[in-house]
């Protein structure tokens, strides 16, 4: 199905010299199991099944096992019938780890915060290992997924697995072990212009037999491959993608605090400057980085690059630059307030969106958390209104219990502030039935009314 792009120096063994494993995943024989159904493990789980491949999903969370194993979703872009199809043709969920054993290829997709002092959390890596080591055998391949620093795998997981398992993770040069890899994921919640399958899978093998049999592995689902030396090589590219992403949408959240001093529309001249065929992409402002990679990806860098004493400053900065905007956002509707000679303390505020971005369920570190919070330390009386989230709770960063309120009564309320711009909201209704809107993502471009601060 794919085509494979070999970095200098990384070499495969000739068809004739293939390993039995990859003979079984190009036979479609090969068991995989996928640890962690979330939002990067289900899809992904559903990817092979789509392949013909006996899949196991395993998932510490006693309720989304079930709900799978009863063909349910609880993601909202997949289907209940995705799920039933996979069930019908051998997809199972378990949180029984003894069934490691019985996998061919073992798929880490754990979650890896950042801690309360912003550093990397690898609790959920350091936990898989451990459970899954007493049931690893030679030959098997384990390939993390996690996006993490540069030397996680070779540094923190391969010890672990190692130490746990008694087996010896065959390095270059060896053909016989446990087969390690490491292999960013690339999913983007809510991008319905690429499929899954043409997204190229970055592979960095422990060994030449490693990135050999994730090559054969991955290449089943993805049209392409590409391969680079080491896991090390593979975690940074990771990060470069998704820094890449910070630095820039730092550079406009800048841009967009000094436009609206200068009385001049960031988004006008964004769109002019992305006419420019060449050497510009266009990247938007907003009221704070969301989801589990952008916010998180610079902090462990950063962390990281003090082993070596280095200090990644333009990096940091950006990251203060994000994490500072729903600080803005708050002072911005404070100004808004007081233009009406209405303070912030005792108002009434409707957060419209709690997902990090548009048209999604995903609350990973959304900016929405933090500015109803602020709100609420204010002495705001906040609601909101999410259609993706009837209710939302405690999480490993808010603490909110609340439920959605209906997306009526609009006068009632002294400021509704657009923080995530579904498209289901009709935001010419919002505007004529509001006293105040506040815009932190342009999603009243077009609508002219003096009831809008935009920010």
């Amino acid at each position: 199905m794919n085509e494979t792009a070999m970095s200098a120096g990384v070499g495969l063994r000739s068809k004739g010299e293939q390993s039995s494993l990859v003979a079984k995943i190009e036979a479609r024989t090969a068991q995989i199991g996928i640890i962690g159904l979330g939002y990067v493990g289900l899809p992904l789980a559903l990817l092979f099944n789509g392949e013909r491949f006996p899949v196991t999903g395993f998932d510490i969370d006693a309720k989304k096992v079930a709900t799978l194993n009863e063909g349910g979703s609880y993601i909202v872009r997949i289907e209940r019938d995705e799920i039933a199809a996979a069930r019908q043709t051998g997809f199972k969920a378990t949180a029984d780890f003894a069934e490691i054993a019985k996998m061919d290829a073992v798929i880490i997709c754990v979650p890896t915060p950042l801690n309360e002092y912003h550093e990397p959390d690898l609790s959920y890596i350091t936990g898989t290992a451990k459970a899954i080591a007493p049931h690893l055998r030679t030959g098997q391949l384990v390939v993390l997924e996690s996006t993490t620093y540069p030397g996680t795998t070779e540094e923190v997981l391969i010890p672990l697995l190692e130490a746990g398992s008694g087996l010896k993770v065959a390095r270059k040069g060896e053909t016989e072990g446990l087969h390690v890899a490491f292999s960013p994921e690339r999913e983007d919640p809510g991008n319905d212009t690429v499929a899954r399958h043409d997204i190229p899978k970055v592979i960095g093998g422990a060994g030449e037999e490693a990135q050999q049999i994730a090559a054969a592995l991955y290449g089943s689902i993805f049209r392409r491959t590409v391969a680079v030396s080491t896991p090390a090589a593979a975690e940074m590219t990771k990060l470069l993608e998704n820094i890449y992403r910070c630095v820039n949408i730092a550079l406009v959240n800048e841009l967009k605090q000094l436009c609206q001093r200068m009385d001049i529309d960031l988004f006008e001249v964004i769109d002019a400057a992305k006419t420019k065929p060449f050497g510009f992409q266009a990247f938007y402002p907003g009221p704070g980085l969301g989801g589990h990679c952008i916010p998180i990806d610079p902090f462990y860098l950063s962390w990281k690059a003090k082993q070596f004493d280095f200090r990644t400053k333009f990096i940091e900065l950006a990251g203060e630059v994000n994490v500072a905007m729903p600080y803005y956002v708050i002072e911005q509707t404070i100004e808004a307030l007081n233009r009406q000679r209405k303070a912030l303390n005792g108002a009434k505020v409707l957060v419209l969106g709690l997902a990090y971005k548009r048209d999604i369920d995903d609350l990973r570190e959304s900016p929405s958390l933090t500015i109803i919070e602020l709100l609420r330390q204010r002495g705001a009386e906040v609601s909101y209104n999410d259609p993706y989230f009837p209710t939302v709770g405690h999480g490993r960063h808010y603490d909110l219990n609340m439920s959605c309120a209906p997306l009526e009564d609009l006068d009632q309320y002294d400021c509704v502030m657009i923080v995530t711009d579904h498209t289901s909201y009709d935001y010419p209704r919002i505007v004529a039935e509001s006293r105040l809107v506040v815009d932190t993502r342009n999603a009243t471009k077009g609508i002219e009314s003096d009831k809008i601060t935009r920010c």
